[in-house]
């Protein structure tokens, strides 16, 4: 406790972290843009097309156990290899994005991780449709072939996204993004289950959870209406004079500021932006590594009732997507919370970094509960459900909020774009990270 005490009365005597304006406050922007409501919900919405990707293979881990049923090796490790794939793919993707700022058109990126979503979301509904005699290992190579490509779009959209809106030095509009990414992951779980109890259940000889493929190919095609409409709405955003005058940054090197003045974008070196924010980007990366945990442990949880006799609610098919459901609520949460005056930890980094070790005590707590059937030390399903998935949920969007939120106030105005595309590149870094220690989880 000694050592906590020390930690945070340095940095309330000190904020000697951070770069400082000459007289030592944090860096103030005097020319912030007038922030707009419009805005604001494109940004939401964009945050929402952001992560439905990746929530959606999530909550849809009963119809891909329905396909992987036949193979005892794919349907324990598919999880682990899915989240593996997909946030290694991120990874790679954003060390190249972020690397190459001097000629980057945030908005193309933008643009073409929608387009990306757009064909990769509709050839996962065509694939519930078609080809389903195929072998368990084709439609895994299939499966993975996918994930891959989704990484791909939200690398671009990630960078694009965190780097175009902080141009425009409003805080809001980044709580924005995260509210999104927090509804991302509750839709998602809301369609699963939706569609899985609109059909009649099914079970094989195995009982292994199902899901039809006429509910599959309903919710996979949401997530195409989702990225078209958010298209849509973001090429409105770009239309609009302010958009083109106040974030030029943004905009291609062959066009020209009002005035005709050239554009330049001078390349911040990432080892720079790390000395700068290295608290926050310690507390986003740890923060989403940890909870990289989550999705594995609750692919396997299963309800304590007797599934013979318990309701369709408590049903794998169902009760798997509810405990997704239940987190991603928690998170939702969490992400808002910061939107509210005087519940920001933005000026604490220091703070959120210890939070974010400290959210490594969730990760015990899912070997209490009934992990495939085999019987829990807590028999209920309302601890885990609303205590264990709605906590860590909160924990998660609350640190992640304020960590993507605050690092404007750290950094000079020139420096934005550039520390927007690194904090997403720690953000998936941690993502990353947590993948591949998940696969130990997935032997639990």
């Amino acid at each position: 406790m000694g050592f906590l005490q020390r930690i945070f009365q340095r940095e309330e005597a000190e904020q000697s972290y951070a770069p400082l304006a000459p007289d030592g406050e944090r860096i103030v922007d005097e020319e912030q843009r007038e922030y707009s409501r419009t805005d604001y919900y494109v940004f939401l919405l964009l945050g929402v097309a952001m992560l439905w990707a990746w929530n959606m293979f999530l909550a849809a881990a009963p119809y891909f156990q329905r396909r992987f049923d036949s193979d005892e090796r794919l349907l324990r490790n598919f999880q682990s290899t899915e989240l593996a794939v997909s946030t290694a793919g991120s990874l790679g993707s954003m060390i190249v994005l972020t690397k190459l700022q001097a000629n980057a058109s945030y908005p193309k990126r933008i643009i073409s991780s929608l387009i990306l979503n757009i064909v990769v979301f509709t050839l996962l509904a065509i694939s519930t449709r078609v080809f389903l005699g195929v072998s368990a290992g084709a439609y895994f190579a299939f499966l993975m072939l996918v994930v891959f490509s989704a990484s791909l779009a939200t690398a671009l959209c990630q960078n694009g996204v965190f780097a175009y809106v902080a141009s425009f030095g409003r805080e809001e509009y980044t709580q924005g993004i995260m509210t999104g990414q927090g509804i991302a992951g509750v839709l998602p779980c809301v369609a699963q289950i939706v569609s899985v109890l609109s059909v009649s259940p099914k079970q094989t000889q195995e009982g292994a959870p199902q899901e039809s493929s006429k509910s599959a190919f309903i919710y996979f095609l949401t997530a195409t209406v989702i990225s078209a409409f958010t298209l849509v709405a973001f090429v409105y955003l770009l239309s609009k004079p302010r958009s083109r005058e106040q974030l030029s940054p943004a905009l291609d090197d062959e066009e020209e500021y009002p005035g005709n003045a050239p554009i330049t974008r001078k390349p911040v070196p990432m080892m720079s932006l790390l000395g700068k924010l290295y608290w926050i980007a310690g507390a986003v990366f740890l923060t989403f590594a940890i909870t990289m945990f989550y999705p594995v442990f609750t692919q396997k949880i299963l309800s304590v009732r007797d599934p013979a006799s318990s309701s369709r609610l408590f049903q794998p098919a169902v009760f798997i997507p509810l405990g997704f459901l239940f987190w991603n609520i928690g998170d939702l949460v969490g992400r808002v919370i910061p939107g509210i005056p005087g519940l920001t930890l933005t000026a604490r980094p220091r703070l959120l970094f210890t939070l974010a070790v400290g959210r490594l005590a969730f990760i015990p707590m899912y070997l209490l509960c009934n992990i495939g059937g085999k019987g829990a030390v807590i028999g209920s399903d309302f601890s885990y459900l609303f205590i264990l998935q709605v906590l860590f949920g909160i924990s998660n969007g609350y640190i992640g909020s304020n960590c993507m939120m605050g690092f404007v106030e750290w950094v000079h105005p020139e420096e934005r774009e550039a520390a927007g595309g690194f904090m997403s590149l720690c953000l998936v870094a941690g993502l990353t990270a947590g993948s591949f220690l998940s696969f130990f989880a997935a032997s639990a």
